[in-house]
């Protein structure tokens, strides 16, 4: 909201300088974000008039005048302003004034005594860019023939006002109006409020316009009058240009100049059509499917009607017989548009619910100021009102002769009272309040109360759409008090140190050791799009977690897995030139399940579990001369795995994932007391999924529990042997289906007495027919650590260990001695 402070103080005048005036403002939930003058800092330069103009003797645009200051003498100024002649009054810069230093470059510029093709030149005259005053250059800036030649440019235009540009919270549309802040200001400071004053104009003909409103829900209020015989060429007040201007707002024509200044003054939009150019009756409705408008900034919109279960609606639309005129509280057509040649107009203020603008502009890639109004909500009782005094300010400019108001009052929203108890006030503002205190701040607001004991019961006014509940009203009285008012008061309570948890890591170490392994972390949305997840997941539809207000058509579901993102950023990082990616993400992930209960953290019905997930691209090492160049596979991100979760043990066992290769992929399963409990995957992308996100080479991927890998248990100490360990080795023979993983689990399950270790060593797979064993045949070798900490292991020992596990084999695996 943006407007002059002379504007303000017309309606209230508090005994503040502009400074505290916005102090004051920003204290009471009002932030002054921008407060500037009217026109940057200039000096000498005042209102002159030319005496005559003689074209230079040497230049064919340059023109040379004879100006009057009002110093007693003329001066001589050299002028290349296509538009100086003689009579008109203008603004000169007299010899030692400074410039706008916007207009030098940032430095300023002073006027001094200089020669233009030879002719002396005493001055300048100034366009009204050079005063700061926009950006029209093309000539010297005409003032009006009443203006006192002599008199100082800043004080005639009034250049020091002082433009407070407030930034709005979305709850207070009552402040986006001259009145509404003029309310505000009057509540702040206690000063008296002057509201505007007009003659409503005399009805002097009958003529009414039938509107039908078709749909309640859509309007709430609808008023309009018929004026004939008004003048759209006539000439908009220069005070009202001049308040538009220091509003941000440009003059167009009377009648669009005059329904502005409405708007801006008041804060409810209206709308003037050109009543001949409309057939038939007027209509006020929803759009029907392929239903077309051309707007009046040159848009063509082409309507939907509503969704296919008929309950959200594309937009409304008032309409004649022809079709739409005007998307309802959004933008008028250019169809019915006023033009010079209007004659006879249609005036017309209404009140569209809130939930019937909301979003609707943002669907056609514009907003204006009207949606901006009427979706956060516009006072139904001011309808009227407001187009009286429309009215009074087009007879008074336009001429013109009014028809009566017609009012149609259909859906106003009931203003439901409030309670508001007066203990609770004081634990959430923090400051002890009385009864007369509260009772003050409700009446300077101009709320209806009554007391209940020492509870309040507060009847909203009409235009306050923001006071719903008891926190509202206590942040009324927070503002009204004044925030800066309210001490600083540090909480106070006994600070106790957390024991560290000895059986659980935190996630930065995790994190820090994924980048030791050279990956680096990427931070994505909870959201992504449809089809990643339909690819990455094989999800169904009733299996998707839709968002229901996306921020983006890219972010419309629930992630179910980290892949979706980090394959997002491996082609944007592609895109860039990057040859070698190694990403890693920690965050959670949502799938639906019934099982889950409503508590501290938890939606009923849907998991959230915490997910770590990381992708390797490229060569296995960056490119070096002492290593031979090759791709990254899936033994190179197990072992970088084995490195992040260590002291854990994990082993991967070949498993399908519809996102990974086929015979590519695994799951990973944590080795625990209890047996492998199932914590993620590992595996390279799938084909097809490398052809549809277009990557040159399959990046290899892997996904795991957080919570899983976090738990470490209590470290157990354990004495140092004096004894020897002693190594022993076994080869076995099995077929080439059975993995190495399947003998160490028969190994390990097995639970011999002494057995430390047992590592895979050598794999043998023989040629065909060169061989004692068959193609399909293959010999593991194991290296078998074995340990006695009380005394030196013998060989009877040993050896009653090593026949153990070769019967293990034999029996489990079908395994025979090489």
């Amino acid at each position: 909201m943006q407007f002059s402070e002379s504007w303000l103080r017309q309606y209230v005048n508090p005994s503040l300088d502009s400074n505290a005036l916005g102090h004051a403002m920003t204290m009471a939930g009002l932030e002054v974000e921008e407060q500037h003058s009217v026109a940057p800092p200039f000096t000498k330069i005042v209102v002159a008039q030319i005496l005559s103009a003689e074209q230079h003797p040497d230049a064919d645009r340059l023109r040379v005048c004879k100006v009057d200051a009002g110093t007693g003498q003329e001066l001589q100024i050299v002028c290349g302003a296509p538009n100086a002649r003689a009579g008109i009054k203008i603004p000169c810069a007299m010899v030692g004034a400074e410039l706008p230093p916007a207009e030098t470059g940032g430095k300023p510029f002073m006027i001094k005594v200089g020669k233009l093709r030879g002719v002396e030149s005493q001055g300048m005259l100034c366009s009204g860019r050079e005063l700061g005053l926009g950006d029209d250059h093309e000539g010297i800036l005409e003032l009006p023939a009443d203006a006192p030649v002599g008199e100082d440019i800043r004080q005639y235009l009034n250049l020091d006002d002082q433009i407070f540009v407030i930034k709005l919270t979305p709850n207070k549309a009552d402040c986006l109006s001259l009145m509404g802040m003029a309310r505000e200001v009057s509540a702040i400071t206690v000063a008296a409020l002057c509201a505007p004053k007009w003659t409503p104009p005399a009805i002097s003909i009958e003529d009414k316009r039938k509107v039908t409103v078709e749909n309640t829900e859509l309007c709430g209020r609808f008023a309009g009058r018929i004026i004939r015989g008004v003048n759209p060429q006539a000439k908009t007040p220069d005070w009202i240009i001049q308040r538009l201007c220091n509003a941000g707002q440009r003059s167009i024509s009377p009648l669009v100049d005059l329904s502005n200044y409405v708007m801006l003054e008041m804060g409810q939009p209206t709308h003037v059509f050109d009543i001949d150019k409309l057939q038939g009756d007027i209509t006020v409705r929803w759009a029907k499917a392929g239903e077309k408008l051309e707007l009046l900034n040159g848009q063509t919109v082409t309507l939907q009607g509503p969704d296919s279960a008929g309950k959200l609606q594309d937009a409304g639309v008032v309409a004649d017989l022809s079709g739409p005129v005007a998307l309802a509280g959004i933008m008028g057509g250019n169809h019915c548009a006023v033009s010079d040649d209007t004659k006879n107009i249609y005036v017309e203020a209404a009140y569209w619910l809130p939930s019937a603008i909301q979003g609707r502009a943002r669907r056609f890639n514009f907003s204006t100021d009207a949606a901006h109004r009427f979706e956060r909500g516009v006072d139904p009782q001011n309808t009227v009102n407001c187009l009286e005094y429309l009215s009074a300010l087009i007879i008074e400019v336009c001429g013109g002769q009014a028809g009566p108001v017609d009012d149609q009052v259909l859906n106003i929203p009931e203003r439901k009272p409030v309670k508001m108890r007066l203990t609770r006030a004081e634990k959430v503002i923090g400051i002890p309040l009385t009864q007369e205190v509260v009772a003050d701040v409700f009446k300077r607001l101009g709320f209806e109360f009554k007391q209940e004991g020492d509870a309040f019961v507060v009847t909203p006014p009409s235009y306050r759409f923001d006071i719903e509940i008891e926190e509202d009203l206590i942040e009324e009285v927070a503002r009204m008090y004044g925030f800066e008012n309210i001490p600083d008061v540090p909480p106070v309570s006994s600070l106790k140190m957390s024991a560290k948890a000895e059986a659980k890591r935190g996630v930065h170490l995790l994190r820090q050791r994924l980048a030791l392994q050279g990956y680096q972390e990427a931070v994505n949305f909870g959201f992504t799009d449809l089809e990643s997840e339909q690819r990455l997941a094989a999800a169904t539809e009733k299996d998707l977690i839709a968002v229901l207000n996306p921020i983006a058509s890219q972010y419309g579901v629930m992630r179910s897995n980290l892949w979706g993102g980090l394959l997002g950023n491996l082609k944007s990082n592609l895109n860039r030139g990057a040859g070698r990616v190694r990403l890693f993400e920690t965050g959670r992930v949502f799938k639906r399940d019934a099982s889950v209960q409503e508590e501290a953290g938890k939606v009923a019905g849907f998991h959230q579990p915490q997910q770590v997930g990381g992708l390797a691209y490229g060569s296995f090492v960056p490119e070096q001369w002492a290593s031979a160049d090759r791709a990254v596979d899936f033994f190179d991100v197990k072992g970088d795995l084995e490195r992040v979760l260590d002291p854990l043990h994990f082993t991967t066992e070949a498993a399908v994932h519809p996102a990974l290769h086929p015979g590519r992929s695994a799951r990973i399963q944590l080795v625990t007391s209890t047996g492998k409990q199932n914590i993620g995957w590992i595996g390279e992308l799938h084909p097809g999924l490398q052809q549809a996100y277009e990557l040159p080479q399959a990046p290899v991927l892997f996904e795991m529990d957080l919570e899983a890998v976090r738990n470490l248990g209590i470290p157990q100490p354990e004495e140092l042997s004096k004894f020897p360990a002693v190594q022993r080795d076994l080869a076995v023979v099995v077929k080439q289906s059975v993995s190495a993983q399947v003998l160490l689990d028969a190994m390990n399950a097995k639970k011999q007495n002494f057995v430390k270790a047992i590592e895979l060593f050598d794999e043998f797979k023989p040629k065909a027919g060169s061989s004692s064993m068959a193609d399909d045949e293959k010999s593991l070798a194991f290296r078998v650590t074995l340990l006695n900490p009380q005394e030196t292991l013998q060989d009877a020992q040993i050896e009653a260990v090593m026949t153990a596990l070769l019967s293990s084999l034999e029996k489990n695996c079908a395994a025979r001695l090489r």
